[in-house]
């Protein structure tokens, strides 16, 4: 029997052996699929309902009740972090690899497709399309909670009664999916061929650092002040790809001005998040732990600040060569070939009778 084609691959004349690595790339969505599949069905098997609910399920929540009689509405839950969070990190990481299969196939290549962009447009187009997902989402859900949560009208709530700070149910989910987001950029570099160390360094040090970022904010109590930074920071990224998957189309010139507009979101977003990092962690947290944060959080600024100068610096002296470039090929076209002095004289000369062409000389003769 033919093995049909999955999620997140092309189709192919030919079926690879089974358990080959070009059988796993082309179906590892299917297969990912069926090992998520074995934690739902294990929520309906009384026997197996608690380990399953594990890899699905919030945990370490420290209040809330169930709807009753004399309270119908019932409390709402409040967590915190704890070990069994990294089994539901793993699960949905399982979740993220199948959604990016998704948005790839069907979405992305069907785009890609009817626009027959070059290999480097095609690269740049499929990791924008992706970001550009999941930072609109990260964004509209981050806003949503703060919103829910009144962080934006009190901004005090970011430091009042620190560290005993609960979450909400979706104050946390937005850490799980945040830490299992990142955490699966890393079997993507396989499952996408990614094999050159030139394309594979910066997703893998955008990953881990990612990672390592939100899960020192998620375990040392500072969710409230990484939901608001994270929110803001992903509407700068969503700008930035925005503007790239613009580029892909060949419309840069018409957007020239609304760069300005992203080049202004992006250092607004690193002033406020100075501002709002020294609100917090100095004046209103204060002790050791937080000087740590504010003094990694003020170096991660400034390191933005700088690659994004440098990335702009290089854009530019990129752009006057291709400028140049496209110059040179221009007059190239424009100005037509000359023929050589000696050549042109000869034809002339063949061109009239052979009484009144000139005969080379003796000496010239003798020469030769």
């Amino acid at each position: 029997m033919a093995i049909k084609p999955g999620l997140g691959r092309k189709t192919s004349n030919k079926n690879p052996p089974i358990l080959s690595h070009e059988f796993v790339i082309q179906n590892h969505a299917d297969i990912i699929s069926c090992v998520a599949m074995v934690f739902v069905v294990g929520l309906m098997n009384e026997s197996t309902a608690a380990f399953a609910s594990a890899f699905i399920s919030l945990h370490h929540n420290v209040s809330g009740e169930d709807p009753s009689r004399e309270q119908p509405y019932g409390k709402a839950y409040t967590y915190i972090a704890g070990i069994k969070d990294y089994c539901a990190i793993f699960f949905y990481t399982l979740t993220c690899i199948i959604m990016h299969a998704i948005i790839q196939e069907f979405v992305l290549d069907k785009i890609s497709k009817k626009l027959h962009l070059s290999k480097f447009k095609l690269a740049r187009f499929n990791e924008s399309g992706q970001l550009v997902a999941f930072y609109l989402l990260s964004f509209a859900w981050g806003a949503h909670v703060l919103l829910k949560e009144g962080y934006l009208g009190q901004v005090a709530q970011l430091w009042e009664s620190f560290p005993d700070h609960p979450m909400s149910f979706l104050h946390k989910f937005y850490f799980v999916v945040q830490l299992a987001y990142y955490l699966h950029m890393l079997p993507e570099l396989y499952f996408q061929k990614i094999k050159t160390k030139e394309e594979q360094q910066p997703k893998i040090v955008h990953s881990i650092s990612g990672f390592t970022l939100i899960v020192l904010a998620y375990t040392l109590s500072f969710q409230r002040l990484a939901l608001v930074l994270l929110t803001l920071h992903y509407l700068s990224e969503l700008l930035s790809h925005i503007f790239q998957l613009i580029g892909v189309f060949d419309r840069e010139e018409r957007l020239a001005k609304l760069r300005v507009v992203n080049n202004g979101v992006f250092f607004l977003i690193r002033f406020a998040t100075s501002v709002i990092g020294v609100l917090t962690l100095y004046y209103g947290i204060g002790g050791l732990r937080s000087l740590l944060a504010l003094g990694g959080l003020i170096a991660l600024q400034g390191y933005l600040v700088f690659s994004f100068i440098t990335e702009q610096l290089r854009a530019k002296r990129e752009a006057k060569k291709e400028a140049k470039r496209e110059a040179k090929l221009a007059l190239q076209t424009k100005r037509p070939a000359k023929a050589p002095k000696d050549k042109v004289k000869r034809k002339k000369e063949s061109d009239l009778p052979e009484a009144d062409q000139t005969s080379p000389s003796p000496i010239k003769q003798k020469l030769k």
